[in-house]
């Protein structure tokens, strides 16, 4: 089955929410897109469509801290469609986009951009340290087992 993926543009309709669940981030959030058409010579408003916008990781936590309700927004991602019994008893469908990417539309303001900061990595010279493993005297390794675990003292084993 194909992936089908859109790009529209529109207003943040709600406030962002994000949630947190076994520790990966994910925001929702909804956006109206309202075309202009021209009929008679005339431009008028077409028919608005909403989207449920969902983002994960590191994605959804910029948006949490960058888009709010009324914001205009760019959004890129994989759509589908979700159909739902409402309480009167109809069946209403929902077009879900799973974004790869968001961003202010700057056509209707500015935007100040931030980068993120990315997780702390050790500064390692590896090359050093590789140096440093290979000129080791055998006492100085760990131990290791065939499998490549390293191999406990006599005190680290079981009791018989």
């Amino acid at each position: 089955m194909s992936d089908t993926y859109v790009t529209f543009h529109g207003w943040v309709g709600n406030e962002v929410t994000h949630r947190d669940p076994n520790g990966v981030s994910v925001v929702n959030f909804r956006v109206a897109s309202t075309p202009r058409i021209k009929r008679k010579g005339e431009w008028m408003d077409g028919d608005t469509t909403w989207y449920s916008v969902s983002a994960w990781r590191g994605l959804a936590d910029n948006i949490r801290e960058s888009v709010k309700k009324g914001d205009a927004v760019i959004v890129h991602g994989r759509l589908r469609s979700e159909a739902w019994t409402r309480e009167d008893g109809q069946t209403s469908t929902t077009l879900i986009v799973e974004a790869s990417f968001v961003g202010h539309d700057l056509n209707r303001g500015t935007s100040s951009f931030l980068r993120s900061s990315r997780p702390e990595r050790n500064e390692v010279d590896v090359h050093e340290e590789i140096a440093d493993m290979v000129h080791r005297g055998a006492d100085d390794l760990t131990p290791m087992d065939s499998w490549g675990n390293p191999r406990g003292t006599e005190s680290d084993q079981p009791a018989a």
